[in-house]
């Protein structure tokens, strides 16, 4: 499959993919009673990240493009709170999800700004 003109050329998706990874491999040692609760609500979090920038990236207009990453940070925030939730309950989180969610963060609102930068489109360069 052909990454050209991908959403998989952007680095902020690339990182945002390895925050599942990671979410996925910390939730697995969650207590079973958890599974249909944060296990579940931060896997859905997580996901929902590189989604909505896969799903951005091809969408027309900085309007419509900015939308998709606003959610993709709506829900980061909250993949954020599920963290911090998780390590104050002595779940097996490892503090790298915590920093690889800031990192996240700051890439995705520097994406958005180059795109809102330059009006329409996409940005010169993959973010």
């Amino acid at each position: 499959m052909s990454t050209k003109g991908s959403f998989r050329n952007l680095k902020v998706w690339a990182k945002a993919h390895q925050l599942v990874l990671l979410i996925y491999e910390a939730t697995q040692s969650f207590p079973g009673d958890e599974l249909y609760g944060l296990t579940s609500q931060m896997r859905r979090a997580a996901v929902s990240v590189p989604a909505n920038i896969a799903e951005g990236y091809k969408r027309k207009g900085q309007q419509d493009k900015t939308g998709f990453y606003n959610i993709a940070q709506a829900s980061l925030e909250e993949l954020r709170y599920f963290i911090i939730l998780s390590q104050d309950l002595n779940y097996n989180m490892p503090k790298e999800a915590e920093k690889m969610s800031e990192e996240v963060s700051r890439m995705l609102e520097m994406y958005v700004t180059r795109i809102k930068e330059n009006q329409v489109g996409e940005p010169d360069f993959e973010y």
